[in-house]
């Protein structure tokens, strides 16, 4: 990098500093939320937004500021905006159906798995003669 941080303009400090308060902001919610709802199935909707927007507004702000400070155009946190968008949701929707099968086994245990491949698994072990 060959500027120093003293020389970045005003518009690219507040800008970025702008999005880093909104993402933190959106990351604290998220936290907050994760903290203060009850069960389960309420918390995990609450990291949704802390990571996926909150890292979102942090990603921005810190490319206008890398991109300013370095005079050319900074673009590979990207990447890590990516990763987080798919895999945090990809990742909460996992657990949420695995709660969900581990609540209704444990609830009603003569009630058909939920899910078509496990509803399969289940018909075959089952003898021919019942």
């Amino acid at each position: 990098m060959n500027a120093s941080f003293e020389d970045i303009p005003l518009w690219a400090a507040v800008l970025s500093a702008a999005f880093l308060l909104l993402g933190s902001s959106l990351a604290l919610i998220g936290t907050i939320g994760l903290a203060r709802l009850g069960s389960f199935y309420d918390r995990i909707h609450a990291p949704t937004l802390g990571t996926s927007w909150g890292a979102g507004g942090m990603i921005v702000g810190s490319m206008i500021f890398f991109t300013a400070a370095a005079s050319r155009p900074v673009v590979h946190e990207i990447l890590i905006g990516l990763f987080i968008t798919v895999t945090t949701p990809v990742t909460l929707m996992m657990l949420g159906r695995a709660t969900v099968y581990r609540d209704r086994s444990e609830k009603h245990p003569d009630v058909p798995p939920i899910f078509p491949d496990e509803a399969a698994l289940v018909a075959e072990d089952k003898p021919k003669g019942i």
